[in-house]
């Protein structure tokens, strides 16, 4: 899971400039990876490898759809809200929020505050 890799590497990912471009596309509206070398102007192997180093972060999800000729592929969106990186007790924390585990931040902060 993203939230378990060191602050250099979702930093050097997310610092990529094809990644964020992916990012930013994909942000909007889950897209091919067909669309997305249109959109970005990026070759198809460079956006199938940015997907690829974007999962492995957890980053973006993708959904298989049937086009009308009966083939298969996949769309692409981001899997994410937002990201922040803090300084806490001298060492930097990338934390990222997904709109899914929404509930899940908001106990955990009431047990932050509320110690037993």
């Amino acid at each position: 899971m993203a939230e378990d890799k060191s602050i250099e590497e979702i930093l050097d990912t997310i610092g990529d400039q094809h990644a964020r471009r992916v990012l930013a596309a994909i942000s909007r509206e889950a897209q091919s990876a067909k669309e997305l070398a249109e959109e970005c102007d990026l070759s198809l192997p460079t956006v199938y490898r940015r997907i690829e180093l974007l999962d492995e972060y957890d980053l973006v999800t993708d959904h298989t759809l049937v086009a009308e000729d009966g083939n298969h592929y996949k769309v692409y969106e981001s899997n994410f809200e937002s990201t922040v990186i803090s300084l806490e007790d001298e060492e930097y924390k990338v934390r990222i929020y997904r709109e899914e585990n929404l509930p899940d931040r908001f106990s955990q902060l009431w047990d932050e505050l509320n110690p037993e």
